[in-house]
C-alpha cells in the first residue's frame, strides 16, 4: 500500500507540474486583462502536435542524440507556438478590448473551435502518437513491491520547475516584467508613465503560448498520444488549478496544479480511474468554499 500511495504521488506530481505551467498562461492573462483565454487549452494542444512534428523531421534528417532533438524540439515548438499566442491576441482580444466583457470571451471560445477544427482537417482526427525517447528509470524496492521513477518523469520534473524559475525571474527582476507588473496594478496609469500596455498584453500572451509549448513537449514526452481534442480535458484542468491556487498568481498556478494532479492520482491508484475528474472539481470547491479567492490569490475588496 505504501508503495502504491508513493508510486502515485510520483505520477501526480509530474501531472500536476504540467498542469500548473499550462495554468500559468491563464492567469497571466487574467492578472493583465481580467478576462480568460478560453482558447489557451487549444494552444497547448497545437504545440503537442508542433513537438511531434519536430522530432520526426530531426530524426527523419539522421539526429539521434536525446539532448539535441528534445533542444530543437523545445525552441522550435515555443517559437512557433509564441506566434500562436501572439495572433490569437490581435484577432480575439485586441479588437474588443474596449468592448464588454463577455465579447473577448465568446470570441475566445470561437478562437478554440476554429483551432481545433483547423488541427482536425489539417492533421487528420485519428490519434496521434510519437515513441518513446528517454528509456530507463530508477526502481525502489518497498516490502513486496517497487516505485519506478521514469527518466522520463525526472526530465519533466526539472525542466517544469526550471521553467517556473525562469519565468519567475523575468517577472520579478526584469524591465518585461517590472512593465507588465505596472500594467497589472493599474493599466491606464502605466500607460500615462509611457509603458505600451498593448505591446505588454501581446508579451503576456506570448509568454502563456510559450509555458503552454513545454508543457506540450513535456506531457507529448511522457504519454507519446495525442489529438485534436486534448486541449479542450487538459485546458479545463489547468484553469480549475489556476483557480485553486488563486487566479492571478504565479506561485498559486503551479500550486494549483501539483495538488490538482496530486489528488487525481491518488484518487486513480485508491479508489477508482472512472471518477477521478469528480474528486478533483469536489475538492475545487470544497476548497473554494473555505477560501474564495484561491489558495495562495488576494482577497478581492469591493469598491463602494
Amino acid at each position: 500500500m505504501d508503495g502504491i500511495i508513493l508510486q502515485q504521488m510520483i505520477n501526480g506530481l509530474t501531472l500536476g507540474s504540467v498542469y500548473g505551467l499550462i495554468a500559468i498562461g491563464y492567469t497571466m492573462v487574467y492578472g493583465i486583462i481580467g478576462m480568460i483565454n478560453f482558447a489557451h487549452g487549444e494552444v497547448y494542444m497545437i504545440s503537442a502536435y508542433l513537438a511531434a512534428i519536430t522530432m520526426a523531421l530531426l530524426a527523419f534528417f539522421g539526429l539521434e542524440s536525446f539532448p539535441l532533438i528534445i533542444l530543437g524540439t523545445l525552441l522550435f515548438t515555443i517559437l512557433v507556438t509564441g506566434v500562436y499566442g501572439f495572433v490569437i491576441e490581435r484577432i480575439a482580444y485586441k479588437p474588443l478590448r474596449n468592448s464588454t466583457r463577455l465579447a473577448p470571451l465568446i470570441s475566445a471560445i470561437g478562437m478554440s473551435l476554429i483551432l481545433q477544427n483547423y488541427v482536425q482537417i489539417s492533421q487528420g482526427a485519428r490519434q496521434q502518437g510519437v515513441p518513446t525517447l528517454l528509456d530507463g528509470a530508477f526502481k525502489l524496492h518497498i516490502g513486496d513491491g517497487f516505485v519506478q521513477l521514469t527518466y522520463t518523469k525526472v526530465f519533466i520534473l526539472v525542466a517544469a520547475f526550471i521553467g517556473m524559475g525562469v519565468l519567475t525571474y523575468v517577472i520579478q527582476r526584469t524591465k518585461l516584467g517590472r512593465m507588465c507588473r505596472a500594467t497589472q496594478q493599474d493599466r491606464k496609469m502605466a500607460s500615462i508613465l509611457g509603458i505600451n500596455t498593448d505591446r505588454v498584453i501581446s508579451y503576456v500572451f506570448v509568454i502563456g503560448a510559450a509555458m503552454a509549448a513545454l508543457a506540450g513537449v513535456l506531457i507529448t514526452m511522457n504519454y507519446g498520444t495525442f489529438d485534436f481534442y486534448a486541449g479542450f480535458i487538459i485546458g479545463i484542468k489547468a484553469f480549475t488549478a489556476a483557480v485553486l491556487g488563486g487566479i492571478g498568481s504565479l506561485p498559486g498556478a503551479m500550486l494549483g496544479g501539483i495538488i490538482l494532479g496530486i489528488a487525481e492520482a491518488q484518487f486513480s491508484g485508491m479508489v477508482n480511474t472512472d471518477y477521478k475528474d469528480v474528486f478533483s472539481f469536489s475538492l475545487l470547491v470544497l476548497i473554494l468554499i473555505f477560501r474564495p479567492q484561491g489558495l495562495l490569490g488576494r482577497p478581492h475588496v469591493a469598491k463602494v
